[in-house]
């Protein structure tokens, strides 16, 4: 049973199924997520990076709640290409990667009355609370109340990114589209792809742009599209919808005049944002500066 205001299937959005009894393991060598720590129902965001640690694709890991499979929820245009890439691992692990055809529906919102999805696989946004909750092979009789518009609205003034929208294939940083502060990259699993640059930003504080939300009061421009501040570029479009979008913004430009094709821009930092910025740069601090703060 879920309380949900708004839901839409998402078009752009597919299923590949990993079963085998070394789904784990076969796994758990190659992405940012920790596979071993999902028990059976739950849910957590996960990447492919580039052994220079670049994000490759990114998508939701579910595990079944039978706990016979892995599900990936993945950006259809690239499922072809990421069940290809994970096999050329594949050596002798005994496992099986299928593209199942299967449907995701977005719903969010809440309201008194649950609404009853026994027949998909449910589960949380694992990103942000409030982010909503996410079902695998909902029916077709289900009731849609919202358009994919209305959840693009939705995860761009939370500040989520979508992987194929906001992210260039080997060239952004996990950490660039916040999944190191959205539960998407676990410091403690050990050795995947990337994990060494990806680490090595994390715990010395290199980090210089962030995606965050952006607002104007015109139709944003189309992604790629150059952000200045005071004459100097300082960052990029990613995806939008009517007046709010998200930007690759550098993280002194926060706080500036943003101007992108013409229209001023402001930035919107969520508090889980900035509250992570501000977390990051207190343990970039030396040890000395650190004992004299109270």
């Amino acid at each position: 049973m879920l309380p949900i205001t708004h839901s839409t299937r998402l078009t752009n959005r597919t299923v590949i199924r990993l079963s085998g009894p070394d789904r784990v393991k076969f796994l758990q060598g190659l992405i940012t997520a920790d596979v071993a720590a999902l028990t059976p129902g739950a849910a957590t965001w996960a990447a492919c990076l580039t052994p220079q640690g670049r994000w490759q694709a990114d998508f939701f890991l579910v595990s079944d709640p039978d706990d016979t499979c892995l599900l990936l929820d993945c950006a259809t245009e690239q499922a072809e290409a990421l069940r290809s890439q994970l096999l050329r691992f594949k050596l002798r692990a005994n496992i099986q990667l299928d593209l199942t055809g299967l449907t995701v529906v977005a719903a969010w919102g809440e309201r008194p009355d649950a609404v009853p999805l026994e027949t998909a696989i449910t589960y949380a946004d694992p990103r942000l609370d409030g982010a909503g909750w996410r079902l695998i092979d909902a029916p077709d009789t289900m009731a849609l109340t919202a358009t994919e518009q209305d959840y693009a609205l939705h995860r761009l003034v939370l500040g989520l990114p979508d992987g194929v929208q906001d992210c260039e294939t080997g060239r952004t940083l996990p950490a660039e589209a916040n999944m190191d502060l959205l539960g998407g990259i676990s410091w403690t699993k050990g050795c995947y792809m990337g994990q060494e640059i990806t680490a090595r930003m994390h715990y010395r504080t290199l980090l210089k742009r962030r995606i965050v939300p952006v607002a104007s009061t015109a139709p944003l421009p189309p992604p790629g599209t150059p952000i200045f501040a005071e004459g100097s570029e300082v960052g990029t479009m990613r995806s939008s919808q009517d007046h709010v979008g998200l930007a690759l913004l550098k993280l002194s430009a926060f706080d500036a005049s943003l101007v992108a094709d013409g229209h001023n821009l402001v930035a919107r930092p969520p508090s889980w944002l900035l509250a992570g910025i501000q977390t990051e740069q207190a343990n970039s601090l030396p040890s000395s500066d650190k004992s004299g703060q109270s």
